[in-house]
């Protein structure tokens, strides 16, 4: 019997200069988790209207809503201009967009659309 002989064939090893060759790099995923990311406008519902504060350098209360959106997640939305008239039940139009000095608000609420009043014009 030959030592040399095997049922395998030899394996055939790429070269060295392939082995070092680095491999493509892969496309990282969106760090963007939030519900609205990917989407226009969705409507939703308000569960209830609340107020936050700020982060550090900004004071003030900044008008939110808590939305249950037509997807059946639930959003906290800012309100933006001065004075509103939304209630619980009031139908909503949201957009994404995050609001920087307000901890976990990733949307807003579109004035003048459903239920939501449009901003009052300061003509005088």
């Amino acid at each position: 019997m030959d030592p040399h002989f095997c049922d395998e064939p030899p394996r055939k090893y790429p070269p060295v200069h392939a082995l070092s060759r680095r491999t493509p790099k892969r496309r990282s995923r969106s760090k963007d988790k939030s519900v609205i990311s990917g989407f226009n406008h969705f409507k939703g519902i308000v569960l209830k209207t609340v107020i936050r504060h700020p982060k550090k350098p900004n004071s003030g209360n900044r008008k939110c809503a808590i939305v249950r959106l037509s997807t059946g997640d639930e959003i906290c939305a800012y309100i933006p201009g001065e004075g509103h008239n939304l209630q619980e039940h009031s139908q909503v139009l949201v957009k994404g967009g995050r609001r920087r000095d307000l901890i976990s608000v990733k949307a807003n609420i579109i004035r003048g659309k459903f239920d939501c009043a449009p901003v009052k014009s300061s003509r005088k």
